[in-house]
């Protein structure tokens, strides 16, 4: 080695080891959000303004929000606002609406207003708790097969692959059927066939986030795996997890309604939307007693099309290409 270049050398590392350079690299280790050219990795407040004023130009989708809102406050305070109790046997059988009963009186005597009140905290408590479940699973098996990569993740994929090969309805009726149908087995069901969804969907976003700079420099910093993965990988992989969340949550509702319909679901005397529309299996209810599935039927559909509309606006307001 030549004499300029011995004491090349040298300088840069007496400059690697200098102080300057152990201060920059504390303040690197210290910060939470590891940014390259000055540009800051993690979502800002100004970034949480900008998609915000996007969502708020989607003018169904802000619509849609309150309705869910509402919606949410009703499922909290049911008790409170119902105007009788959902599982009081009156002796006016399939009533037709009156003052006292304002959406008429089911098969049993039971008040329609009430009953449909109720089943919307039974809807909500589905479709909020199977998208919690499988979205939380899902998410840190994609993270972590991306992340590892190699044999571990072709088994994950292969699985994954596995359970979304199944019939998902026929399983789901199968496993209900011999476990035996009740709120708590419908959640964990769902949650069960829903996942892979949402794990090859993290798995992609990872396997681009991984090669950029700021989580090369991350590694070469020593940090440690689930430090990036819940502090640099996950909080840039968030915007089609909240999307693919929201349309989740319509979804469970829908199937959870479809085997209550099929008497696979919530069972009688909880109330249920679904279980609700089984009484309109009989042509005569279909004609002749309206408010005995209308109001369910309606109130299924408002619920969907709310939560679809949010799905929507989160999609286009996270699009990057905004």
């Amino acid at each position: 080695m030549r004499a300029s270049e011995l004491e090349l050398h040298h300088t840069t590392v007496a400059e690697a080891n200098s102080p300057s350079a152990a201060g920059l690299r504390q303040r690197l280790d210290a910060d939470d959000s590891i940014s390259g050219n000055d540009i800051e990795i993690h979502p800002s407040a100004g970034y949480l303004r900008q998609v915000a004023g996007r969502f708020s130009k989607h003018r169904l989708a802000v619509i849609g929000l309150l309705v869910t809102l509402l919606l949410i406050v009703c499922g909290i305070f049911a008790p409170l606002l119902t105007p009788h109790s959902p599982y009081a046997v009156t002796a006016a059988f399939s009533a037709a609406p009156s003052a006292d009963h304002w959406l008429g009186t089911d098969q049993v005597g039971r008040d329609v207003l009430s009953r449909l009140i109720a089943a919307s905290r039974v809807s909500l408590i589905v479709g909020f708790s199977t998208v919690g479940l499988y979205v939380a699973f899902g998410t840190l098996v994609g993270l972590i097969s991306a992340y590892v990569g190699g044999w571990l993740d072709m088994i994950v994929m292969r699985v994954t692959d596995m359970f979304m090969a199944f019939p998902f309805l026929m399983v789901i009726l199968v496993v209900v059927s011999a476990i035996g149908a009740s709120l708590t087995t419908i959640i964990m069901v769902l949650a069960l066939f829903s996942w892979p969804a949402v794990a090859r969907l993290v798995r992609s976003s990872v396997l681009s986030l991984k090669q950029l700079d700021y989580i090369k420099a991350g590694r070469a910093l020593g940090y440690s795996a689930p430090r990036i993965w819940f502090r640099h990988l996950l909080p840039n992989a968030m915007g089609p997890i909240i999307v693919n969340a929201t349309f989740g949550i319509a979804s469970a509702i829908m199937s959870e309604a479809g085997l209550s319909f099929l008497g696979m679901g919530v069972q009688p005397p909880t109330a249920s939307w679904g279980n609700m529309l089984s009484d309109a299996q009989s042509l005569t209810v279909l004609t002749d007693q309206p408010w005995l599935w209308v109001p369910a039927g309606t109130m299924l559909l408002i619920t969907v099309l709310a939560i679809n509309f949010v799905g929507d606006g989160l999609r286009d307001a996270l699009d990057p290409k905004s």
